[in-house]
């Protein structure tokens, strides 16, 4: 699994702006081919930071995102930020949920 996520730090007058085209962005995006999920976040801290969070299954159906139009209107956005949005990509190998929580606080079932 691919983890990808972006970090855009809005300028204060533009937010709404960029806050309409997230929303307008997250349902197409998220069905896209491999995509397993889209979200977009704010900052519970500042108003003008916005963070978008996605899953894709394999590296190839991320690189077709990439190449695709809609994340090219994505960075179009760029003139709308106070600096210039972050991205990170990760590939995840191995991922664990509550039992690994519940085993290492001692509540085995």
């Amino acid at each position: 699994m691919i983890v990808v996520r972006i970090t855009m730090n809005v300028l204060p007058q533009k937010r709404l702006e960029v806050l309409q085209t997230l929303l307008s962005m997250v349902g197409p995006m998220g069905n896209e081919a491999g995509c397993l999920s889209y979200a977009a976040f704010c900052d519970i801290e500042d108003n003008n930071c916005f963070s978008l969070l996605q899953e894709w299954k394999t590296r190839e159906e991320l690189n077709q995102h990439l190449k695709s139009i809609r994340f090219g209107v994505l960075l179009g956005t760029k003139v709308l930020l106070s600096e210039p949005l972050k991205i990170e990509i990760h590939t995840v190998s191995q991922a664990e949920g509550m039992e690994a929580v519940e085993y290492l606080r001692g509540k085995r079932n």
